[in-house]
């Protein structure tokens, strides 16, 4: 049995789609002839990007080792990723933290392992696995659960940042003996702006779901309304500033306030009273305080909840929603939602709010989604309607493709990352540490 050593800052005790991925990977690596020795943080919720869930702790397999990078962990600046290393030009304490600490981790004791892999965000796990591989003299492996540079969801103050970001990832990413992308365009996006890294293998995993959350019968409501889900986050901020915008700093056309309730809501106040009082929205995540005074009566708020339970409020539900940043025609997006997966494993119809990219490709092939632009209410209210007759009728909802299901099994996955380990455990080892 060989051992792969998995650098993943989110991890259980911690939840989320990115902790699922890993999870998931570790979880089925054994059937492939790895065990894992997973280097994380010290498992303590500090920002809204890490959640506790800890029922995800118990399909970790056996043999599973986990080594914990020791605190105190340093606070994080601003939300998403960091802004101060996007913004002014220096690393981040908790980058610099992470960094150290996982590499104390993962080294002590010299561990016997295979390869590495390194789980991104956040994106300093890079220099950590490239310094633990090269002091090991293992191969390591990039998983991009985002695009990082690359992603049109982040905002710098202009594009000398924008272009130094890209540079410090290209940098980062050189000693990587493989690199996994989370979309097609992504990777093609990276290889588009990095050819030098056609040099090495480059492939597509997406994410994905496990079928037995998904097994057995779904639950049975019996109370007549059209029950619409949105589990995850949502954003109402808004995206970024003018000024920002006239600098290069972020995708023209780009809005992030799309990727929240806002215009489902007034989807579905445009509808006549007799038809609004037959739905029901049930928003399954963090919703802002000042975003849940304002919102109307038939809307209920679940706030995080274990995955087992989300899963359940998706298979009650008899239309997810599932709303995308916008993006100007011909700008295709470069990030699927964790989301989207699961939305499609539970088998009900979905309200797809999405601009050109994979996850507008992804569905359509489904074929068990309505898909809408990002702010086109009325296309929203068309497929509410639609929805609500068939309620009323009682007919079946719509099933996926069965391909397209198969296709983003965590199984069928784990195997294609089983084989791109295969392929670099023989490759030459790096012979230079990264600090």
């Amino acid at each position: 049995m060989r051992r792969v050593l998995v650098l993943a800052y989110y991890f259980p005790p911690l939840g989320g789609a990115g902790v699922q991925r890993v999870v998931g990977f570790v979880r089925h690596l054994p059937e492939l002839g790895y065990e894992s020795t997973v280097v994380t943080s010290p498992g303590v919720a500090t920002s809204e990007w890490g959640t506790p869930d800890e029922e995800l702790a118990a399909l970790l397999p056996r043999g599973t080792e986990v080594r914990r990078a020791q605190g105190p962990e340093p606070k994080r600046i601003g939300t998403w990723h960091s802004r101060a290393e996007r913004w002014l030009g220096f690393e981040d304490p908790f980058d610099a933290w992470w960094r150290g600490s996982a590499a104390a981790a993962a080294l002590e004791g010299t561990p016997q392992v295979d390869a590495v892999v390194a789980s991104m965000s956040p994106f300093s796990t890079a220099r950590a696995a490239a310094r633990i591989a090269a002091e090991l003299g293992k191969p390591w492996i990039a998983d991009l659960r985002d695009p990082w540079a690359l992603d049109e969801v982040l905002v710098y103050p202009s594009a000398l940042h924008r272009r130094a970001a890209e540079r410090r990832m290209g940098a980062d990413l050189s000693s990587a003996a493989a690199i996994v992308m989370n979309t097609p365009e992504a990777t093609e996006q990276l290889l588009r702006r990095f050819p030098d890294f056609r040099s090495k293998p480059v492939v597509t995993i997406p994410n994905g779901f496990d079928p037995e959350d998904f097994a057995g019968p779904a639950p049975r409501r019996e109370d007549g309304k059209l029950r619409i889900v949105h589990a995850g986050y949502l954003h109402t901020e808004g995206g970024p500033g003018r000024a920002m915008r006239v600098l290069g700093g972020s995708v023209h056309g780009y809005d992030l306030h799309t990727r929240s309730h806002t215009y489902l809501l007034q989807a579905t106040e445009s509808l006549e009273p007799e038809l609004r009082d037959r739905i029901e929205v049930h928003l399954v995540g963090l919703v802002a305080e000042h975003d849940r005074a304002t919102l109307p009566p038939y809307v209920h708020v679940h706030g995080y909840q274990p995955h087992s339970r989300t899963v359940e409020l998706l298979r009650s539900a008899d239309l997810l929603f599932l709303p995308m940043h916008d993006l100007p025609a011909g700008r295709r997006a470069r990030i699927v939602p964790g989301k989207t997966y699961e939305y499609l494993a539970a088998r009900r119809p979905i309200l797809a709010a999405v601009p050109d990219g994979d996850a507008r490709d992804l569905l359509g092939r489904a074929g068990n989604a309505h898909l809408c632009r990002p702010a086109d209410t009325d296309c929203m209210a068309r497929a509410i309607r639609v929805e609500l007759e068939r309620v009323q009728a009682r007919a079946a909802a719509p099933e996926p493709d069965a391909q397209v299901l198969a296709r983003h099994e965590r199984r069928n996955l784990t195997a294609e990352l089983g084989q791109l380990l295969d392929s670099v455990v023989t490759m030459p080892t790096p012979s230079m540490a990264v600090a």
